[in-house]
């Protein structure tokens, strides 16, 4: 397939720590460039990437969602926060036709970043 090849060699340039755990599914990771735990998902039409954040809270404070949103409106530059089932993601979605290197690099990294970044403010909500 194709797809498997591109994004594959797109984690092979871009130097990431990863493995292939199914056909069109990756595990990236690389501690070194912030990202522990991002998996890449071929599902065609688009490539997804995703990442666990943190559980939900057992105990939600109303503020976390106001949090996720503002986050999500300033700073994260490619994808979002979400939740997904009892989990919080952040989570990207790259058209796979038209996905270039570039485009798969900016949205690694802007999940790295905003890891690193947004770790100590969404850290409080944890119980």
């Amino acid at each position: 397939m194709a797809g498997l090849t591109k994004v594959e060699s797109y984690l092979m340039d871009l130097n990431l720590s990863y493995q292939e755990l199914n056909e069109g599914t990756y595990f990236i990771n690389d501690e070194t460039r912030g990202l522990p735990g991002v998996v890449v998902t071929i599902d065609d039409p688009v490539v997804i990437i995703r990442a666990k954040v943190m559980d939900m809270p057992k105990i939600v404070d109303p503020v976390l969602f106001k949090t996720l949103l503002t986050l999500n409106a300033a700073g994260v530059a490619h994808g979002a926060y979400a939740i997904e089932g009892d989990e919080i993601i952040l989570i990207d979605t790259l058209q796979f036709e038209s996905m270039d290197k570039g485009d798969f690099e900016a949205s690694i990294d802007s999940i790295g970043l905003a890891l690193g970044e947004h770790y100590s403010v969404l850290g409080k909500f944890r119980n």
